[in-house]
This record gives structure tokens, sequence and C-alpha cells, in this order.
């Protein structure tokens, strides 16, 4: 019997806990917060299929372009390769002429009044 008066008055508590807590909920409140929730889940869903969206078109426009991309790329190097067997050339040529004609170039100073353009051989 002393069992079931326990039970009975933690029950009545336990009502009474839940009578005060609803009380202190406004329930106006609470609808606007599941309003504003649901606004919200909306305006995600609605990014959400525009990114998936923009994404697939990304995607579509980069296989588009890859492959000119990888062309090019390939073609860029083989020039690039080209113009170092070029320079390296050139320089030996310069060297040939430097020790058969040693007047042939003029020293830093008088090559830096004559010539302004950027000496593309050296990397920056």
């Amino acid at each position: 019997m002393e069992e079931q008066m326990e039970k009975v008055s933690i029950r009545e508590a336990s009502q009474e806990v839940s009578r005060d807590f609803q009380t202190l909920i406004n329930h106006d409140d609470l609808n606007s917060l599941k309003q504003l929730q649901h606004l919200t889940l909306g305006r995600l869903q609605d990014s959400n299929a525009v990114l998936s969206h923009f994404n697939e078109y990304s995607e579509n426009c980069f296989a588009e372009v890859s492959p000119d991309f990888t062309r090019n790329t390939r073609l860029l190097k083989s020039m690039k390769s080209d113009l170092d067997y070029i320079f390296q050339k050139l320089r030996s040529m310069k060297s040939k002429l430097l020790a058969t004609y040693p007047d042939a170039f003029p020293d830093e100073l008088t090559r830096e009044a004559l010539d302004r353009r950027p000496d593309l051989d050296m990397p920056h």
C-alpha cells in the first residue's frame, strides 16, 4: 500500500511540474517559432536545389572545356621546351661569337643604355 501511495504522489508531483512548465510556455511564441522554422527549412531547401543545379551545370561546363585545357597544356609545355632549346642554342652561338669576336657585343653598361627590353632568358 505504501508503494502505491508513493507512485501516486510521484504522479501528482510530475503533473504539477508539467502544469508549471505549461504556464511558462507561450503557445503563440511556439507557433511563431514553428512557422519561422518551416520558412527557414523552405529557404534552405530552395538554396540546396539551386546549388545542386549549379553544381551540375559547372560539371557539364568543365567536361566541355577539360579536353581543351589538356590539349592547350600539352601545347604550352611543348612550346616551352622548344623555346628552352632555342635559347640554349642562342646562348651557345653568342658564346662562340664572343670567343671569335670579343668586341661583337657591348659591355654591360653600354648594353643597358642601348637595350631597355626585359631579359626573357632570366626567370623572375
